[in-house]
């Protein structure tokens, strides 16, 4: 009962962290099992939630550099949102350039290096204060501060970068349709 309840907030962690499902799923599952095993351990000087999200993380982590694998971007599901599973409330409805952007959100996290792409997922996608964010990576929380402040410089970049690919894109189709 208490993995179901907290599995689609697990699951959304390491779909971030992964940065694509089938990744996800195998991280998650480890750190399901994580949890299980390390249980007992667990001794209650933070929340339940806070240690889950630590052991998501690092499970995540772990089976990304078990595989040797880097993560990738998938491009091809429109139907993704930033926030699989999420628990909102009321009828929130969202623009077409909202849903842009988070797609494009979604699709830049990947490119970002691993150490900065944890603790940006936790704050800005999770919303953990930095407190919690130092006690799940186990850092000091100047280093979480670092390392959010250069992950979101990183993503910045990449949706700079992609932005700036797309009006480039856009030119030369306009360009072709005029010669």
């Amino acid at each position: 009962m208490l993995l179901s309840r907290h599995y689609k907030r697990l699951y959304a962690i390491c779909r971030r962290v992964a940065g694509n499902d089938a990744d996800a799923a195998d991280g998650c599952q480890e750190a399901l099992l994580a949890i299980v095993r390390g249980l007992t351990r667990f001794d209650g000087r933070s929340s339940f939630k806070t240690w889950s999200y630590r052991v998501a993380t690092n499970a995540c982590l772990d089976e990304m550099r078990r595989k040797n694998r880097r993560p990738l971007a998938i491009l091809d599901d429109p139907k993704r949102t930033l926030d699989h599973g999420s628990e909102t409330s009321g009828n929130y409805r969202q623009t077409d350039s909202q849903i842009v952007d988070r797609l494009a959100i979604e699709d830049a996290l990947p490119l970002i290096p691993e150490e900065f792409r944890a603790p940006v997922v936790l704050r800005d996608v999770i919303g953990m204060d930095y407190a919690e964010i130092a006690e799940t990576l186990e850092l000091a929380p100047g280093t979480v501060r670092s390392r959010i402040a250069r992950g979101r410089r990183h993503l910045a970049n990449h949706l700079q970068s992609a932005r700036n690919g797309n009006q480039l894109a856009s030119e030369q189709r306009r360009r072709e349709r005029n010669d």
